[in-house]
């Protein structure tokens, strides 16, 4: 019962914000364009513009939060696949793998970017089935702080980890602001 109260809370809680915002979801898929090059460097024109890719490892995405000023640009900088435990006690379940996901987040609002980072990062199988980090530190390197608070400017690098079955094939990261609550969603293409 008290499961119930808690599930219908949040949802309710889930609703308000979304209708408090007055806009609808949206899932970024195009990477911030790349600087320009010199008269030199540019190809000849063409008559077709070429289709836009979706964004994958090394493309930056500019992502907006809830409140006026939030914004970041995230990087999906590397992935570990299977990720190596880095000590003998902390290991996935028989059955499954470990999967990281580095990741920077730069700043580039007006006002603090304060959250956790983790929890508004998941990542999709081949399938479409849907996987949420786990607490767990890998040999790739640091894993992201549990809270961040970041000023104008100021970055952000770490590792997400995620608990996967072994067959799955990760095809899909997405990392949304304000613990995943924002109206805008990240998403890159692993294959």
């Amino acid at each position: 019962m008290r499961r119930t109260a808690i599930a219908a809370t949040t949802a309710a809680l889930c609703l308000t914000l979304a209708a408090c915002n007055g806009t609808e979801p949206e899932v970024n898929t195009k990477p911030n364009p790349q600087p320009s090059k010199t008269a030199a460097e540019k190809a000849p024109e063409t008559t077709k513009a070429p289709a836009p890719k979706d964004a994958a490892i090394g493309d930056t995405l500019t992502l907006k939060g809830l409140e006026d000023g939030q914004q970041i640009d995230v990087t999906l900088t590397k992935t570990s696949d299977p990720a190596v435990p880095k000590d003998e006690f902390f290991r996935p379940e028989d059955g499954n793998r470990w999967i990281g996901v580095q990741v920077q987040i730069v700043n580039t609002g007006t006002v603090v970017y304060d959250d956790s980072p983790g929890n508004g990062m998941k990542v999709a199988d081949s399938e479409g089935q849907w996987f949420n980090g786990v607490i767990a530190d890998i040999k790739a390197g640091p894993s992201m702080a549990a809270g961040v608070a970041l000023k104008p400017g100021a970055k952000a690098l770490g590792w997400a980890v995620f608990e996967v079955p072994k067959k799955s094939k990760i095809a899909t990261v997405q990392f949304g602001m304000n613990s995943g609550f924002s109206d805008q969603t990240g998403e890159w293409k692993l294959n």
